[in-house]
Formats: C-alpha cells, structure tokens, sequence
C-alpha cells in the first residue's frame, strides 16, 4: 500500500503503482523480443542490432501516430482491449506504403490517473499485435500526469521503426497513366473519423454505446471498437512478387488526402465508388448523420483500407497472388483524385 505521507502520491503520482505495472509490461513484451534486440529489459534505451539482419542496402523507415478520439468510446465502453492493436496495426500500414517491414515499436501512453487493470489491457493488446507481425516491441513509456487528462481517459501514441532494401523502396515514381488500382478491404472505421462520428452517434442521435445494431450485426460499441486491420501479410506476398508500384493507407483524409501522397507530378487518379458496397456502418454515418458523399470519401475508408497501384499487365497476377484484391480505379494524367459514382 503507497504510504499515506508520500508527498508525490497526494499530489497525483503513484510511483508504487507504477512500478508494479512496469513490472508486468516487461513480462508482456518478452514475448515481441527477436534477436537483434539487444537491450536489457527496463533500459533507458532500447537496442536493436540492425546489422544482424539479411537486407542488402537497408535503409530504416519510421512513422508515429496516435489512436486518436477512437480512445473516448474505449473509455465510455470500458472495453480497452484492441486499443493497443489498433495504433501497432496503423503505424505497420503506414510504413508498408514504402515496401518496409516492421522492426521495432515503442509507445507513449499517458493518463491522469493510472489504472492498472486498464494500463494492462492496452499494453497487451500492443504486445498482441507486435507479435502477430514479428515485430519487438522495443520500450515504452507509462506516465501518470494529474490535471491533464479528464477522469478515466489516457492518450496512446506510437513510434514504428522498420526496413527495407533501398533498391526495394515503393516511392511511387514509377506509376504511369493506365495503371490500374486494386483496393483491400477494411473492416470497419480503423482508426479515423471517430470525432464525427461521435458527434453523430452519441450527440446528435443520442444512442447508447450498448445499443443493439441490426445493421451492423453487433453493439454500437462493438463496430465503433473494431480493431484497425493490418494488411502486412498480403502486401508483404506482392513485394515479393515484384508486382507493386505504389501502395496507399486510406486514413485520415480518406480517398482524396492519401492516394495523391503517392502520385508522381502529372498523374491523378480515378475511384468508381461502385466497385464495391460500403460497410453498413458508413451507410448509416452517412444517411443518419446527413454528410455529403464527397465528404464521406475524404472522412473515411468506406470499407477499402488500402490501395496498391501496378501496371496494367500486372493486375491480374497480383489479384492471383493476392485473391481479396478488387479492381477499384485507375491512373489517369492530371492532377488530384476524381471519385465517380457517389
């Protein structure tokens, strides 16, 4: 028990606590560690021996990002656990745009309170997800701020390190006009658009997080806390097949800020919107909350969470390799991106 006459305990800060916490995240992330970590647990500084590995030319590619608002349904729900894979999930798509493959991650996570049992679920959620893609999870960092944080609510952000060979970097410049667009389905939101649709779920319509949802055959808390989709195993069997010119992470932004972040000077693009069927939950976003279609496809995924661009003689063994790959556009001379049929 802290001692009552801990001075630092009465001003917020429960270094006891903390400390036991530590202890059991250090137990959680033995089990991300490769060989290349060299770095003792509860190091200053985590260690990763970058010469070890079989990369020719390796050149390191790193990203951050945070979860984002999606954090305040986790908190009203009490249902903390794919928090932690969806920042992991996030941050591996980010760099697999470059043709990377995740190393290391570490993260930040701060409340004003710590509450153990809820600190545990994020991090093992992290730890989950780190593992399922072969990645270490490298250090961290657990900080408990009074006064910063609303009662019951903390903020994750993460920092990702991977590699790739530099004669293997996607950079996009080799996407032409005619090149087609395939597209990967997502599962729901991932991680964007969560301060809309709060507005309109929790504000505007006023539904309860355990409110049963016919269409999207769960809880509204349920769909709203689908875990972000990872899609390193299918775009890591394309680059091995050489079949890739561009990649894209449909995030925030949606269709219109992230698929021009790939396009060389002279091309644009073209999305027909009736490829494929939006998820429910984005039909209801949409036709409840009464937002523009245009708006919708610069919000959200609407259910395809990651574009690979690639010649027109390569579409169709990429979608051999990769079957779940749908035909979703094309390239096209001139700038910025066209979505038809919305």
């Amino acid at each position: 028990m802290p001692d009552p006459s801990d001075r630092y305990a009465q001003a917020g800060v429960h270094l006891d606590i903390l400390d036991a916490l530590k202890t059991r995240i250090v137990t959680l992330t033995r089990k991300t560690r490769r060989p290349e970590v060299l770095s003792r647990d509860g190091a200053f500084g985590g260690l990763f021996a970058i010469g070890s590995l079989e990369i020719p030319d390796p050149v390191l590619v790193s990203s951050m990002d945070g979860v984002g608002t999606k954090i305040k349904i986790a908190c009203l729900s009490g249902n903390h656990a794919g928090i932690g894979a969806d920042i992991v999930n996030h941050s591996i798509n980010d760099i697999l745009t470059c043709g990377a493959q995740p190393l290391f991650f570490m993260d930040y996570l701060a409340s004003g309170r710590v509450d153990p049992h809820v600190i545990a679920q994020v991090i093992e959620s992290l730890a989950n997800a780190c593992a399922e893609s072969g990645m270490a999870l490298l250090g961290g960092e657990t900080a408990e701020m009074p006064d910063m944080y609303a009662e019951g609510e903390y903020d994750l952000a993460g920092c990702i390190v991977g590699v790739v060979s530099r004669h293997r970097i996607i950079d996009g410049q080799g996407i032409r006009s005619g090149d087609k667009i395939l597209g990967l389905a997502s599962n729901g939101l991932h991680t964007n658009g969560y301060s809309l649709v709060r507005r309109i779920f929790l504000n505007e319509l006023q539904w309860s997080l355990d409110r049963q949802v016919e269409e999207f055959q769960s809880t509204l808390a349920g769909e709203l806390l689908r875990p972000h989709r990872s899609y390193l195993a299918e775009i890591t069997r394309l680059l091995r097949s050489n079949l890739v010119q561009g990649l894209a992470h449909i995030t925030g932004g949606g269709f219109y800020g992230n698929l021009p972040r790939i396009l060389p000077d002279g091309c644009g693009a073209r999305i027909d919107a009736k490829a494929w069927e939006p998820l429910p939950v984005f039909r209801t976003i949409q036709t409840l909350g009464q937002v523009r279609s245009e708006e919708m496809y610069r919000v959200f995924n609407m259910g395809m969470g990651f574009l690979v661009v690639v010649h027109p003689e390569e579409a169709q063994p990429a979608m051999e390799e990769v079957p779940e790959l749908l035909p979703v556009g094309e390239i096209i001379s001139g700038e910025g991106v066209v979505v038809e049929g919305i």
